[in-house]
Parts: C-alpha cells; structure tokens; sequence
C-alpha cells in the first residue's frame, strides 16, 4: 500500500500528521464557504457509521487538490451497505457536510445514516416510507443522510442552509438532515 522512500515517509503518513495538527477545515464549494476564506488550505471530514461500526476521520483536500485515495476511502465508508454496493461519491456532497461541521463548531463526528444507495435500496426504503424520493440524489452518490448528538436538527439545519451550496432537509422526527450537492432548496420541519 503506502511505500516508504528512503526519507521514512509515506502519503499516508503525511496525511495523518496534517490530520493530527490541522483542525480546521476550508471548504470553498460555490458561495458556500467565503466566510472561511482564510481558515486554511485543507478539508477534513469525521463520521461514523452505527450500521456498519466503522468510522472516517481525514483530510480529502489539500492546497486546492482532493486527495484520490482519501476519496476513494470515503466512497467506500458511504456505501450502499445494504448491498455492499460502492458508488463515487461528489466532492461537492462532502464538501457541504464538512463546511456546515465547521460552522457547527463541534468536534463529534457526523453519524452517517445514508450515503449512497443502490435503486433496489431506495425503492425498499421508499415502499417504506413517503419522505424518499423516486429519483434520490443518493442514488447518484450526491447526498447524506447525518445526525449529531451535540446539535439539535435545527442547528444542523441552519448551518447546511448557510452554505447556500445544494438540497438541506430537515427532519426533525427521524432525528437527521439531509445534505445534497443538487440545485439550492429547503425543506422538511
């Protein structure tokens, strides 16, 4: 996997220390996230997942670059576990959730309730229930389903709706809201 050349050091390793010295996170998607102009030149996102019990926790962007193995690593964290169906993931997905963190000001790491979901997936979980779409954004890899324990629902809510950079929904019975890099628009109680 990761090599060492002759100084020791290897990507992997790289990445972890400006994991472990860098807190901050700098998305610039759209209009989202000039109010961080200057926050720094890297992008992290923390989550886990209850479903499968494995957590994420890395820097994807550096210095104006996604990282393609930090990428991949997230398409897999975000599968379709039901079917252990692996799908790209957008960057521009990640980069709202990790923009609304920020704004959050928490250190907990999101629960990820759904990622990307495979059409048999979607069509079971909306026989279900009336709240999934036909034409979900999951399907294609472009949403997330999140939760925190330290924000309420609303406070979610309003840091993904000032990132003005795709879908928010909230749901407020089911605990989660939803993030999409799709066209801008709110919804949900």
């Amino acid at each position: 996997m990761d090599s060492a050349g002759s100084s020791g050091f290897t990507r992997r390793g790289l990445l972890a220390a400006f994991a472990a010295t860098a807190v901050v996170a700098a998305p610039t998607y759209a209009n989202a996230f000039g109010f961080l102009k200057g926050a720094g030149d890297i992008r992290r996102i923390r989550m886990y997942s209850g479903r499968t019990g494995e957590n994420l926790d890395l820097i994807y962007w550096i210095e104006g670059d996604y990282i393609p193995e930090a990428l991949d690593e997230i398409n897999h964290f975000m599968r379709d576990w039901r079917s252990d169906t692996v799908k790209k993931i957008d960057a521009r997905t990640i980069d709202i959730a990790a923009a609304s963190h920020r704004l959050l000001d928490v250190s907990e790491p999101y629960m990820l309730l759904s990622g990307y979901r495979s059409p048999a997936t979607n069509a079971m979980l909306r026989s279900k229930s009336r709240g999934v779409a036909r034409n979900s954004l999951h399907m294609a890899g472009q949403a997330a389903d999140l939760r925190l324990r330290s924000r309420s629902v609303s406070q979610m809510y309003q840091a993904a709706t000032a990132c003005n950079a795709g879908g928010v929904g909230k749901y407020s019975r089911s605990n989660f809201v939803h993030m999409d890099c799709g066209p801008i628009r709110t919804w949900g109680r």
